[in-house]
Formats: structure tokens, C-alpha cells, sequence
């Protein structure tokens, strides 16, 4: 097919990009290039030893796994990072402010008041208790649920604190239920609970590996974005994680399970970006019929994309660039100007193939977020490509430096001869050369996502190059980028890091050039790519912690 031909033709300098600019001038900027095929590399060195914030969307996940899905989690904590690209690399390095300790007190507080209700005590608690004060039932019923909240067993003396919590408020509030809630809070408030401790400890043999159950959350977060479930926490309790044949065995069982579908929306959300559009905002003067719901329904149209590929179809992960099918409700379908497919919520709906918009590059989710509110952005959509796509790196402009594109002027009133104006600008070229090109390649669709011939009365040129390989318009233009070999290298890369919580280490190219081998040898299906990557040993080993480690106590004080 012709996307995945052409690579050829590829310029020996990534510094001459775009048809028409200028060369790059003074930029470090530039696409990193993908591994040899076959290279000699130095063994492992994993990277340090770590511990994890849990993100907003997973605290909210384990409560209700807890508790039921009726609990309403609170919205207001700690916000997530964004390091590196992605959120689950920011937890590793997240803190926690003095607001926000108040703010998972005050969680915390409120889910325990909402478990204790008559219609949910059942859920958790494993007993009647015999009075106000029981011990053997909060016992009984604190061991199971701790070893669920905190992902491994709970310490004989961790568990006679919360007890002691939980006797002495019942004692001080007449109500068993009641005291009990004040043990709850704790073991939701406590540092354990909030993050994902993955340490390590070192073996007979001299290695350092994660335990089972450190094993068994890393995998479950990663594949399902949920904490792991009974079934996975027992065979940690059995040692079955630290041994070859049976971890692969829960890697598959973990992959063929259905919250799969949730882990991998949540992969991509991260990836790019989509948790933003529920905040999405666009002028009202220049469009209409813009209204809140087109940000999450954006969101839902390219998720359902891909759950389409990966799941219904094990597709190559390049057909998200090309694939002409996706879903729609009755707002996309009226952005698009095609029939809706479905009275209700979102049908399936198939492009012509002579039809101009082809793959996640059509769509309002990744065409609106990179726009400003009235007007498309060449930068913006083109750093999306050049770093979220292409694992390209782009250097902050320099301090001081005029980044906006002029107004238009005779000779210069469509955007693409602003931007050359722009570019003649040598402190402004060598960098923006690197993403502006690109983006005017998607030129012919305004801020929202919807398709246009012409801009300021003159027609739309939406060629450009993709380091060295040209194209026309925008469905050449996402032809190019799935044969570009930077961007499956990119997918392996950005979910390994979300996987490890970290951005990977010069002495993790070994493990890396080896999940990119099969990942091409599997024709780069995306199950196929995640199950490598939770089987390597970047993913199983680590090292020693760089610095103190928190949380060196684990005792619980009433």
C-alpha cells in the first residue's frame, strides 16, 4: 500500500522541513531517529526504584472497586502531572501539597460516610457485629478489605491500628458503624492507599526485582488502569509473579479479561491528551452551534476508534492513521456534514473512500483541541504531530522571542503566507520549521474539525513534507506519517513509559530495541505490543532507589 511505501526519499538532515521554508537555524530540535534493526547494545541497567501517585482517575477507580459504583468520589484533589508527555510519568514525581493532604482527608472522610450506608456495608464488611464494640469483626472484615485498598497483606501491627481506630470511635460514638467509617478514612487517606510503592528487593541471585505484589498492581494498572482483583492479588500471595511460565500466564489471562478495553482507552487518553476536551472551549460569535458536548464527544469518537482496531479487528496500529470507519452521534455527524448514523449515542459510520477525511488526523478530538477558540493553530497541530506522534523533541523558544504569527497584510491574508513571513524570522525558523509545516498540512479544517476549501477567499495549499517525504493534503499527509518508521517506534516508546512511570534510561535500549523488534514482527498490533512490554525485563527488574524512599513506617497510630 502506498502508506507504507516511499521511505526512501527520506532527507539525510531532518533540518529541512516544509516545502518553501526555511532550513532549521540554531534549532536542536529534531526527530529522534529509530533503532537499527539489529544493534549491539549493553545489558540491562533498570532504571531506580520508585514509588507512584495514584492518578485522580484511578483513586476514583479503587474506591468504587471498594465500595460499589453508586460512591461519589470527590472531585476536588491533588491534579495529576503531565511530564514527559504523559500523566503516569508526572505520578512518579507528583507530590502532595498541604491542600491537597486536606483534600484526601476530606475524601476520605466522605467515601467512608457514604460505605458505612445500610445499603452498602454489605459490599465490604464481612460480619454482623455483636455491639458497638467487636473486634474480631472489624478484624475480619479490615484484613480483606486492606489488602484490596493497599494492594498487598497487611501487617500484623497495621491492622491492630485501624482496629484500634475503629474501637475507640465507636466507643466515643455509641455506633459500631460509625467508628468503623474513622478506620475506613484512615486506610483511604493513608500513603499507602495513595501510592504504588515499587521498590523492589533483591534476590538470591544478586538481581533486584519487583515482588508479586508489586508485580501484581504494576500489571493490573497498566492493562485494566484498576487495581488488580482477587484473582491476581492470590496468585501474588502464592508467589506465582516472580515465576516465568506462571506470570505469563496471568499476563495473558489480565490481556483476554475486558477491562483491557478501559486500560488501553485509558493508554491513549493519556497519550493524547483527550482528558482535555471535556474542558473543551471555542468561540460562540464564530461558531454557533458549538455547546459543551462536543468535547466529550470528540473524546468518545476517537476511543472508540481505537478500541474498534485493537479489539474488534487486532489491527495494525498504522491503520489509526488511514482508517476511513469511526463512530459518531448526532453533533459530530452535523460538524462532519454527513447523515447521522444513530437516533441515539453513537453508530458506525464510514467514510468514502475518495472522502478527504481518513483516520484520528480527521478528527474534531485531535483538530479542535489543537486550535485556538476561533481560529486553526499550524503550530499547535504540528507539535501534536511532531511530539505526540513522532516522539520528536521541540526546545522551548528563546526568552524574550515573539512567537505569534503576524496579521494579515496584502500579500500575506491566508495562514500558510503568515507563516512564511513568519519564518523568515531566523530566530523563530530553525524551530518552527519543525512544526508549523506540518500542521498547515491539515489546513483544510477550521478550529472546530469541520472541512473547508478556501480560507480568506483564496484556495487552501495543504502540501508540505514529512522529513523529506512530501505530500498534498491531508490525507497524503497521514499516508506519511503511518510509513513513517517514527511513529510505531513512538507508540512502543510512549507505552513503555506508561507502563514504568518513567521517561526510559540510556541503559533500558536494550530492552527497548527488543519491544520494538516485536513489535514489527507482530505485524504492530497493539495487545500483542503491551504483552511484550509487560514481559520484558525493563518492566520486571529494577534498581536500587536514587534517594530515601518515603513511607518507611507502616504503622498505623489511632
Amino acid at each position: 500500500m502506498a502508506r507504507f511505501g516511499g521511505w526512501g526519499r527520506v532527507a539525510a538532515s531532518v533540518c529541512l522541513v516544509g516545502v518553501g521554508f526555511a532550513p532549521l537555524v540554531g534549532c536542536e530540535g529534531k526527530i529522534d531517529a529509530p533503532p537499527p534493526a539489529v544493534r549491539e547494545l549493553p545489558p540491562l541497567q533498570p532504571a531506580p526504584a520508585q514509588l507512584r501517585r495514584l492518578t485522580q482517575e484511578q483513586f476514583a477507580g479503587l474506591v468504587r472497586d471498594l465500595f460499589g459504583d453508586d460512591v461519589v468520589v470527590p472531585s476536588s484533589l491533588e491534579p495529576d502531572v503531565r511530564i514527559d508527555g504523559l500523566e503516569q510519568v508526572g505520578a512518579h514525581l507528583a507530590t502532595v501539597s498541604p491542600r491537597g493532604v486536606d483534600q484526601y482527608q476530606s475524601a476520605a472522610q466522605e467515601i467512608a460516610r457514604q460505605a458505612i450506608a445500610p445499603e452498602r456495608r454489605g459490599r465490604w464488611l464481612a460480619c454482623e457485629p455483636a455491639g458497638v464494640v467487636d473486634d474480631a469483626c472489624v478484624e475480619r472484615s479490615l484484613r480483606v478489605l486492606g489488602r484490596r485498598a493497599w494492594r498487598r497483606p497487611l501487617s500484623d501491627s497495621e491492622l491492630a491500628g485501624l482496629v484500634a481506630i475503629a474501637n475507640h470511635s465507636a466507643r466515643t460514638l455509641g455506633d459500631f458503624h460509625e467508628g468503623v467509617s474513622f478506620a475506613l478514612s484512615a486506610l483511604i487517606q493513608s500513603p499507602h492507599f495513595l501510592y504504588r510503592v515499587e521498590v523492589g528487593a533483591e534476590g538470591p541471585d544478586g538481581v533486584r526485582r519487583h515482588t508479586d505484589w508489586e508485580l501484581a498492581e504494576r500489571l493490573s494498572f497498566f492493562f485494566w488502569n484498576r487495581a488488580p482483583d482477587d484473582a491476581l492479588l492470590d496468585a501474588a500471595g502464592r508467589g506465582e509473579l516472580t515465576n516465568d511460565v506462571t506470570y505469563a500466564q496471568h499476563v495473558d489471562r489480565l490481556l483476554a479479561d475486558r477491562r483491557t478495553r478501559e486500560g488501553v482507552r485509558a493508554f491513549f487518553s493519556d497519550m493524547l491528551v483527550l482528558d482535555d476536551l471535556d474542558h473543551l472551549e471555542k468561540d460562540s460569535t464564530v461558531f454557533e452551534h458549538f455547546t459543551a458536548a462536543v468535547g466529550p464527544a470528540a473524546r468518545e469518537e476517537t476511543l472508540r476508534v481505537i478500541e474498534h482496531l485493537v479489539f474488534e479487528l487486532d489491527a495494525d496500529y498504522r491503520d489509526l492513521m488511514t482508517t476511513r470507519t469511526t463512530f459518531l452521534d448526532r453533533k459530530l455527524a452535523s460538524i462532519y456534514g454527513v447523515p447521522a448514523p444513530a437516533r441515539e449515542g453513537f453508530g458506525r459510520y464510514d467514510f468514502p473512500e475518495d472522502s478527504s477525511r481518513q483516520g484520528i488526523l480527521g478528527h474534531v478530538a485531535i483538530l479542535a483541541a489543537n486550535s485556538h477558540a476561533s481560529s486553526t493553530s499550524p503550530t499547535l497541530r504540528g507539535i501534536f504531530i511532531r511530539k505526540v506522534l513522532l516522539c520528536g523533541s521541540i526546545p522551548p523558544p528563546p526568552v524574550g522571542v515573539d512567537t505569534s504569527i503576524p496579521d494579515p497584510q496584502p500579500g500575506a491574508v491566508t495562514l500558510r503566507q503568515r507563516v512564511a513571513r513568519h519564518l523568515e524570522d531566523t530566530s523563530c525558523a530553525g524551530c518552527h520549521a519543525l512544526m508549523d509545516p506540518l500542521g498547515l498540512g491539515l489546513e483544510n479544517f477550521d478550529a472546530l474539525g469541520r472541512w473547508r476549501e478556501e480560507e480568506s477567499g483564496m484556495p487552501i495549499d495543504a502540501s508540505g513534507e514529512v522529513n523529506g517525504v512530501p505530500f498534498v493534503d491531508a490525507t497524503e499527509l497521514a499516508q506519511t506519517i503511518a510509513a513513517s518508521p517514527d511513529y510505531t517506534h513512538c507508540l512502543s516508546r510512549t507505552a513503555y513509559r506508561y507502563a514504568t512511570g518513567h521517561k526510559e534510561e540510556p541503559g533500558e535500549a536494550v530492552v527497548l530495541q527488543s519491544v520494538d523488534e516485536h513489535f514489527a514482527r507482530d505485524g504492530y498490533r497493539v495487545l500483542s505490543l503491551l504483552r511484550a512490554i509487560a514481559l520484558s525485563e525493563g518492566f520486571r527488574r529494577v534498581s536500587p532507589p536514587s534517594a530515601q524512599v518515603p513511607m518507611t513506617s507502616t504503622e498505623v497510630s489511632p
